[in-house]
């Protein structure tokens, strides 16, 4: 159906509520009307109810098909029933490996067994469910009997291994042991698989969430020596989802493909454990002193090894099919049904899983509670609004990726917005998103309140980063702004098959800060910790249900979909000077080495006793042609600019046509996919090859440049100029809708 704004009678100068507050995308009685419905709905909110289900939902382990994983799914679906959605379960049937052998040994001449194990705490109610309990391990790491000497790799990224080779320091054939953080657990093995080696242990030290950091639970929130850290491995930056079915739903009778062969499985044996068993295995190894930077806060010598003894190390896994139950709950829109905005959070965890991710399913399940009380009391949202809680989001973000893969024509067809949320606790407020949507979160961050300080959760954003921030004129321009940037989005949780593989404009929602600790993925993520650390109050749970729930509701029920060309096209311009500059700062640094190398001018080690391998010289950087991409941004900025001027004044036209033309904006900056890894699609966010979660714009050119692929750099560039130009056509359809008479 056609509707005009001229029926409405307004010029819609969009949002002119006061001076200091404006709706974009409503017009002054609309905003006004939105704004006191809004407040409505955070009145019916209650922390109380926040409490009990995390309480609930995090009683018993509930991983990917276990029994109260299934239970939890239910007593969702009812939840969503009893307020009046049409919610349902749909079910995929994913791979999910799950520990059946478990050995680490230090051999001759020092004996160790590592215990593997975390003890039941009686501050912990739920830490003695072992019955229920997955052990510590790495899922995705496939089956392995390795005997080999140890090397110490610090974070294990590619720079690490860069600087193993400046000592002369080879992997291969040895077993690496890495610690966590740094990047992604997966880029570990990973790294460590290309150069050759044969198994890879991680550990937590405790200079990261250790007794470095605090005191060690249950004291206080920091891990002790036996805590661990399970975790996914797979390959993510290649694709996401059940390995077995890229690219298509694990649905119960599609054709897998033998994990053997899928290109996101590693080859090599992986295994997380506690600093307490890694202490034994890096006092073992002799060479070189560990350069300072790569030293942690174990009371030993950090060497790099190789050890005099070698270390055996024998996993085994149950490579089994299991149900994994989404939960999809519609509330359908009164004036554009087929327009959607879905809102998600998983609900599977390692294990308790208080934190990550109930904390953040049960803001989710109030702000949907207090939106169907809205319907109750009359109101109709005018899109149709969908909550998904995810299954098998840990593993592999395997639950919204199989829907996704099983709805994509629909969802690219109907989805205005993805919202997303994960574990949520005290502190600030975070978002990363499309740089489309960056106007539209100041605008609800603005409107939502900080529960500790009063202000605006922007305002209190602001502030923590002008207070970190390095110099004065730093933390002075911080404040003097009356907006935040918005995240770039990398991966890690289930907005990624949403934005980079069907572009579909995406945020990621959360609070966190003052909720430091050391449980993750452990036992010791329960209700008891959460409660003592994480949100004692639960009001950030509180606050993230406001903070979605606005955004949720402003989606649904603007006239005029709030999306911001020029946000974007500022972002993209910062990416772009970016790379240029990153690309001449490696051509300076290249020649500088080479001469350096040349004259034989490097002191190969501070320590005469430790031998380094002199550098060699490396390849010149040759001209890179950045001039389409460059010509399709400053294009980009005449449209957008002319974009905001026609917005502002109002338009009068066919509000159905200008808000498809809105949302689908983002399926034009979609590729045919990155090098290597086609799955992900879009161009201008993608997570790192060699970062996993943390993302990289412009990716495909930004990451030929790192990794010195210099004919590829020029494709890409070329390529991501394309996109560009048929974002910009985006934009000017809709300049000529905005000038319709």
């Amino acid at each position: 159906m056609k509707i005009k704004l001229l029926l409405f009678c307004l010029s819609l100068s969009w949002i002119q509520l006061n001076a200091q507050k404006t709706l974009t995308g409503f017009t002054k009685e609309s905003a006004d009307a939105e704004l006191k419905l809004e407040e409505k709905f955070e009145t019916s909110l209650h922390i109380g109810n926040i409490d009990d289900l995390i309480k609930q939902l995090s009683a018993r382990p509930h991983h990917v098909g276990s029994v109260y994983g299934k239970q939890n799914a239910e007593f969702m679906r009812d939840l969503f029933k009893s307020w009046g959605y049409d919610a349902n379960i749909e079910t995929y049937h994913v791979l999910f490996p799950t520990p059946k052998t478990r050995l680490l040994e230090l051999l001759s001449p020092t004996k160790f067994i590592a215990k593997l194990e975390e003890p039941e705490l009686k501050e912990d109610a739920t830490s003695g469910q072992k019955s229920e309990q997955l052990p510590v391990y790495n899922c995705w790491s496939p089956d392995g009997d390795v005997t080999a000497e140890l090397v110490f790799v610090n974070y294990g990224v590619p720079a690490d291994y860069e600087e193993l080779a400046k000592y002369g320091i080879d992997v291969k054939g040895k077993i690496v042991i890495a610690k966590y953080g740094g990047s992604w657990r997966g880029i570990k093995p990973k790294v460590a698989q290309e150069h050759g080696a044969i198994g890879c242990i991680i550990y937590s030290d405790p200079e990261e969430d250790g007794y470095y950091q605090g005191d060690v639970y249950p004291k206080g929130p920091f891990k002790s020596s036996s805590g661990a850290q399970r975790g996914s491995v797979m390959d993510m930056p290649i694709y996401a989802g059940d390995p077995t079915t890229p690219g298509y739903a694990s649905t119960e009778n599609a054709k897998r493909i033998d994990r053997l062969q899928a290109a996101s499985l590693l080859k090599i044996p992986v295994l997380p454990i506690s600093y307490g068993d890694a202490q034994p295995l890096l006092a073992s190894l002799g060479g070189p002193v560990a350069p300072e930077k790569w030293r942690g806060a174990l009371p030993i010598t950090y060497h790099i090894g190789p050890s005099e003894a070698k270390v055996h190390l024998k996993l085994e896994f149950n490579w089994d099919i299991k149900p994994a139950h989404n939960v999809i709950a519609k509330m359908k829109g009164n004036k554009f049904p087929g327009e959607w905005v879905i809102r998600g959070n998983h609900h599977d965890a390692w294990v308790n899983g208080a934190s990550d991710p109930i904390s953040g399913m049960a803001a989710l399940l109030e702000e949907a509670r207090g939106i169907a009380q809205l319907v109750a009391g009359g109101w109709k949202p005018k899109r149709t609004i969908i909550f998904c809680a995810w299954d098998a989001e840990e593993p592999s973000l395997m639950g919204s990726t199989e829907w996704v893969e099983d709805h994509a024509e629909e969802l690219q067809k109907k989805t205005v917005a993805y919202i997303n949320s994960d574990g949520n606790g005290r502190g600030f407020y975070s978002a990363q998103g499309s740089h489309t949507l960056e106007t539209f979160m100041n605008e609800v961050s603005r409107d939502v309140t900080d529960p500790q300080t009063g202000v605006s959760v922007l305002e209190r954003r602001k502030s923590a980063d002008a207070s970190n921030a390095a110099t004065t004129k730093a933390k002075k321009d911080i404040l003097a702004k009356k907006t935040l940037a918005l995240g770039a989005m990398g991966s890690g949780s289930d907005y990624t098959p949403f934005i980079q593989h069907l572009g579909i404009a995406s945020l990621n929602i959360g609070y966190g800060g003052e909720s430091s600790g050391g449980e993750y993925h452990s036992i010791y993520d329960s209700y008891d910790h959460y409660r003592k650390f994480k949100d004692p109050k639960f009001e950030y749970g509180l606050t993230l249900a406001k903070t979605t729930g606005r955004a949720t509701l402003r989606l649904a029920d603007a006239e005029v979909l709030p999306f911001d060309f020029k946000a974007f096209q500022k972002t993209v311009a910062t990416y772009l000077t970016e790379v240029t500059a990153l690309i001449d700062n490696m051509r300076e640094t290249t020649e500088v080495e080479n001469q350096m190398v040349k004259e034989n001018r490097y002191v190969l080690a501070s320590d005469p006793t430790q031998k380094r391998v002199a550098p060699t010289a490396k390849e010149e950087i040759p001209f890179i042609n950045f001039s389409s991409l460059q010509n399709a941004v400053t294009k980009l900025e005449k449209s957008t600019t002319a974009f905001a001027e026609l917005f502002s004044a109002g338009p009068n036209t066919n509000l159905e046509q200008l808000n498809n033309l809105l949302y689908q904006s983002e399926r034009k900056l979609l590729g045919d996919g990155l090098p290597r890894r086609p799955w992900y699609k879009h161009t201008i966010y993608a997570p790192g090859f060699y970062t996993g979660y943390g993302v990289k714009t412009l990716p495909g050119v930004r990451e030929a440049i790192e990794q010195r692929n210099f004919v590829e750099a020029q494709q890409q560039i070329e390529i991501v100029s394309k996109t560009i130009e048929a974002f910009n056509q985006q934009v000017e359809a809709a300049n000529k809708i905005l000038m319709m008479k």
